[in-house]
Formats: structure tokens, sequence, C-alpha cells
């Protein structure tokens, strides 16, 4: 199977010419990826300044060159394994859970413990600062997420207040943690919801399939909907610095509910508020590199790529040959296996597994899911998923992939 997105530049009459020439185009355009130098270096975000001792995933972020894909997953730590099912049971409330620095720290480690993988997750959820700005919330075991004073006229923005980082001590805390005990084997992630993601709940209540109400607030209370976005971008570019400080390595921003509009809507009301996220972090944490995810992302992708961020994060929907092809060598991606191949066979597990990487190209590439670890999953096709990403190194994956190639066309 070959993948379309491979540079035409490169050749393919020499499978070790052409490993050599991606890595010269992957070294050059990390080059090209660095921020300009008028930006300075927070002196608490300069832990997180380029080095040859930072983790895999981090240079695989900013396109430094690597010797193979770092993997993580999204949801990685959750129901799908039995020991957090276990801790679940003696600590039934999710907001004690995540809201309790040994909690967040021991969940957080569990799927490090069992599969090593290259990025460890803080256990956190994207309405976790809500309160830190004055919007209280609570998630119910089957409702999930509940806002009872919502967010819908002027009235309701009088409620909001700068995010006060105390009230968020924990999260501080567990990423300090989380720091010390993975050493630099894996990269701590911290990440943040994005401001029309965040919006949606605080306007809807909590979950919704239809999105009517926010969707409605566009158009007749545009100014009320600004308001409160441009309080979550401030609130939101707040909160990633000082995970940044706490020790994150990187930060994702989960745009999660940006699929649900339409691509002129979400570059009207989701993008420039994401672009300010990254404007505001970038001067205070230059180095840090920014991952952004929506789920339902195949028509956003090059508008994504407009905000500025470091990884595109590719959900399963989008052939990842064709994603590459679109957003190019200079920006990295990240992805994208369909959650439902975990429940497959091995062997396919496999060979899509060595599809995406090949795929993806030799470097700038996070492997991940596609979205979030599915409940139910078998934790040996867990540990089997990050045994094939250790194994599948650059140097031998694409001269394979091109001798096999060569055998097809004599």
């Amino acid at each position: 199977m070959t993948c379309s997105s491979l540079p035409s530049s490169t050749g393919w009459s020499s499978p070790s010419l052409f490993v050599q020439e991606l890595g010269d185009s992957l070294s050059n355009r990390s080059n090209t990826l660095r921020v300009s130098p008028k930006h300075k270096f927070s002196p608490k975000c300069i832990a997180n300044s380029s080095s040859d001792a930072e983790p895999l995933l981090v240079k695989a972020a900013r396109g430094d060159r690597v010797t193979r894909a770092p993997a993580w997953m999204m949801r990685q730590a959750g129901r799908y394994m039995a020991v957090y099912r276990k801790l679940a049971e003696k600590h039934p409330s999710f907001r004690k859970r995540s809201e309790t620095t040994d909690l967040i720290v021991e969940i957080s480690l569990q799927p490090w413990e069992a599969f090593r993988p290259d990025g460890v997750i803080i256990f956190s959820d994207i309405l976790t600062p809500l309160p830190a700005f004055g919007v209280s919330f609570d998630i119910e075991e089957v409702r999930g997420p509940i806002i009872q004073s919502t967010i819908c006229c002027e009235e309701g923005l009088k409620k909001l207040h700068p995010i006060d980082l105390e009230k968020l001590h924990f999260v501080g805390e567990s990423i300090r943690i989380l720091r010390k005990e993975v050493g630099m084997q894996a990269a701590v992630l911290g990440f943040v919801g994005a401001p029309w993601t965040i919006a949606t709940y605080i306007v809807e209540g909590g979950t919704t399939r239809t999105y009517t109400t926010i969707k409605r607030m566009c158009h007749t209370a545009p100014h009320v909907l600004r308001a409160l976005l441009s309080h979550l971008a401030q609130a939101i570019s707040d909160y990633i610095v000082f995970q940044v400080d706490s020790g994150a390595h990187c930060i994702q921003i989960f745009d999660s509910w940006g699929g649900q509009l339409t691509p002129e809507m979400w570059e009207q009301w989701s993008k420039p508020y994401i672009e300010e996220i990254v404007k505001i972090v970038r001067k205070k944490c230059l180095q840090t590199p920014l991952v952004l995810y929506i789920n339902g992302n195949g028509g956003l992708l090059e508008r994504m790529k407009g905000t500025g961020v470091d990884v595109i994060g590719l959900d399963w929907t989008v052939d990842m040959a064709d994603g590459r092809r679109r957003l190019g060598n200079d920006i990295s991606i990240q992805g994208n296996v369909d959650p439902a191949y975990l429940f497959s066979p091995l062997p396919a597990l496999t060979e899509e597994i060595r599809r995406v990487v090949r795929c993806a190209g030799p470097g700038g590439h996070i492997l991940n899911l596609g979205h979030g670890v599915l409940v139910g999953t078998p934790e040996d096709a867990v540990a089997h998923f990050f045994e094939v990403a250790r194994s599948l190194k650059y140097s031998t994956i694409f001269e394979d992939h091109a001798s096999q190639e060569a055998k097809v066309l004599v």
C-alpha cells in the first residue's frame, strides 16, 4: 500500500536515498519553524526550551529529527483499564478523582506504568477550570456535565472574573509530581478546552447533540457571545501558562465541538479565539508545543493550520496521506488510528499502525488514535499498540516499504 502524500521531490529510485532526502527535508523544516526572535523566554518557561535531552514527543512536535514516531493516546487513562475501574469504585465522584492531587497522579500514571507511552497526560477535564473564573458545574454519572446557571445574556457575563489559579492548585501540583515521576522518559502533557467548546457547555447548560442555543446566539446575541469567548480566551491562556510553569512539556487544545460548526462559522466563532490563545502563550512560553484537535476536522485542516499551532491532530475520518498532503511538511501532525482498530485482531492493528506511520512520513508525526480510547478496549491491544510504535524505526520502515514497492514494479 502506497502513500501518495510522500513528497514527490524525493523520488523512489533508491530506498536509502529516499530516507536521507526526507530526513534532510525535515531537518530544513525544523529550521523554518523557529518563532520570531523578538519573543523572549519567560524565566519560568525556560525549562521547556529546546534541548537534545528533551522527550521524543516534544522533538517530534517541533519537527526536529527523530528516530521514530512517539506515541500516546487520547483518554489514555480511564474506564478501559481494570485498575482505574477499581479505583473509581472506591472514589465514585469524578470531580473528586480529577480534583485531588494524589488521585490525579495515581490515575495519570496507570497507563504509564502499564504501557510506557511517550506522553503522560494529566487526568483532568476541560471543564475543570470553570469554577476558577466564575462558572460552577457538576458532573452526573449518566447526564454528564451540568451547568445550572448558564450565560446567554449580558447579565450572565457579570459572574465572570479573571481566572484564580490558586483554585487550580491541584493541577499544578499534579503536573509537578508527574514531571518528577517520568523524568525525561516521556513528555508530560497538559490540556485545555478551546473557547468555543467551553462556551457550548456554558451556554447550553451541559452536553448537547444539536448546539441550537449557542448557534442561535451567534445571530441573536453576538455581542454577548463574543464577550464570553474573549473572556474564555484570556482565562484559558493563563491556564495554559500555569500548566507550563508547573512542568508540562506540551499542551493540547481540544476544540471538541468545533467540528459542529460550518467552516465559515468556525472561522468566525472559534479560530480567532484560538489564535488569541496562541499569541498570548507564545509570548510567555516560546518553546512549548501546542497541539490543536477537533473532532470531525476533515473540512477544517487548512484553517486549523492558520491558527499558528505546532501540531494538528487528525481524527480517524481523515486519510493520513491526504492530511499530510493538505497540511504540508512544515507542520507536525498527530493521529490517527481508528479507536475501533483496537478491537480487531492484533495483526490487523499492526498493519494499520504501520500504514498510518508510513503515510505521515518520517518525522513531524505523533502517533495517536483519531479519538479517545473506547470503553471496553482490550488492554492487551493497547499494549500492542505501543509495542508496535516503539518498533517502527524510521531507518527501516521506509526502506523496507520502498524495497517492497520496487519488487512490485519489477
